[in-house]
């Protein structure tokens, strides 16, 4: 049987691993190996997807969950399969809102104090 999968040789090996085919392939439906699977969690190819390489969790891990999660959805709007790009920018502008929000209560609180 010959694969089409981009991430199977013709003979259904991984050409990362060359291991035996183990499961569908996260990306194309087709069998692959476990070295494959583990990317799908680990570094699926959306998370990968903007075009400075940088994987986002590198920039974002250094930021308050709001604002990195506001980029996070920045960052890979359009970019995951099945989910449209407009949906990814509500998400961000909700975690925008979300930390506008939780800073102005704390600037008022810290006034208060004073």
């Amino acid at each position: 049987m010959t694969y089409t999968c981009p991430h199977l040789s013709g003979t259904g090996e991984c050409f990362t691993c060359r291991a035996e085919r183990l499961g569908p392939c996260p990306r194309c439906g087709l069998w692959a190996c476990s070295h494959v699977m583990d990317e799908a969690v680990d570094h699926p190819a959306h998370y990968n997807a903007h075009p400075s390489g940088v994987e986002c969790i590198t920039v974002v891990e250094h930021m308050t969950f709001n604002v990195g999660n506001a980029v996070k959805y920045l960052w890979r709007a359009g970019e995951k399969p099945g989910v449209d790009a407009i949906e990814d920018l509500r998400k961000a502008a909700w975690y925008v809102t979300r930390e506008i929000e939780r800073r102005s209560t704390a600037s008022k609180k810290e006034e208060q104090s004073r």
